[in-house]
């Protein structure tokens, strides 16, 4: 029966791509909106998985990156009318570099230090989003992104063009990152999850793949900002703070760490619940802290390991 399961997973994934291929021109303009949203925030959920399932780095500051490529698209195209392509380029690259010296910083520590590391460099972020008013609008923000599809020149527009856009790149990256943790890199992050001092006497630079499993991870999350950023019109920054890290931090552990699979469902489960809840109550904050108490009680793995337990 084991042998067969990662068939069943493969047939539950191909279902669930399927499923996002065809149902959204049946679906309200809102639900589309919703989808193409659970999709953006499960590749910022799975870059999150490198560090936190498949490396054991626990970062509350992931957040950053994905905020500072969504600025960088809003500045580069509000301010200075840059083309489409500048814009993706220019966002992922400096979400990138910027992950690439912040991981010289925190690559040298880990576990609680690690956390709180990368918990204080998203609020110094955060704060220069505040206070660099000329470049980020302060608490205002940066509004008049144009709409990809407009942006990029595409044939079609609307909400359907960009859901079917977005997820294009959901599955480049998805494929992308399957690629990395199943390498002999991604083994090697395993490893030095499981027991970083054996890794080390086994003649492993453990330092230096920390140090590219943050800067892989931070590039993938500015491929979400820059898809964020196209798809909000807006940015802010609300999503450099400790709030949009912690609700990352919440999609990984509720779907289930170490899967990149699980990090969707917990993206998609979040932006359902938070969406829809808060259109009925103003204490869906509440709920949600339930619902997740509840789901680590019953699935302390994730939602997604769940198929694992054995049968009786």
């Amino acid at each position: 029966m084991a042998g067969r399961r990662p068939g069943r997973n493969s047939v539950a994934i191909a279902l669930a791509v399927a499923l996002l291929v065809v149902a959204p021109p049946l679906l309200p303009s809102y639900w589309v909106g919703l989808l193409t949203q659970m999709v953006i925030l499960a590749i910022l959920a799975m870059s999150l998985d490198i560090l936190l399932g498949y490396t054991g780095l626990p970062s509350l500051g992931h957040a950053a990156f994905f905020g500072v490529a969504a600025y960088a698209v809003a500045v580069l195209s509000v301010r200075y009318g840059a083309n489409f392509w500048v814009c993706v380029l220019g966002g992922i690259l400096i979400g990138t570099l910027l992950s690439a010296v912040l991981g010289l910083i925190v690559s040298h520590v880990r576990d609680v230090y690690f956390l709180m590391i990368t918990l204080a460099i998203g609020m110094v972020l955060w704060g220069l989003g505040h206070r660099w008013i000329p470049v980020t609008g302060g608490d205002n923000g940066i509004s008049g992104i144009p709409p990809l599809e407009v942006h990029a020149g595409l044939p079609f527009q609307g909400p359907l063009a960009l859901h079917y856009a977005t997820l294009v790149v959901f599955l480049i990256c998805a494929g992308l990152m399957r690629l990395v943790v199943r390498s002999p890199f991604g083994l090697t992050l395993r490893g030095i999850r499981e027991n970083e001092g054996r890794m080390k006497s086994l003649g492993f630079n453990t330092w230096l793949h920390c140090y590219l499993s943050f800067v892989v991870a931070g590039a993938f999350a500015s491929v979400s900002g820059v898809m964020w950023a196209y798809y909000n019109g807006f940015v802010s920054p609300t999503y450099l703070d400790l709030t949009a890290s912690s609700e990352l931090f919440l999609m990984v552990t509720l779907g289930g760490p170490s899967t990149l699979v699980g990090p969707m469902i917990g993206a998609g489960a979040i932006v359902l619940l938070k969406n829809v809840m808060s259109a009925y109550t103003a204490r869906w904050l509440l709920i949600l802290g339930i619902v997740y108490i509840v789901a680590i009680l019953a699935a302390p793995q994730g939602l997604w390991n769940l198929r694992k337990r054995p049968s009786a």
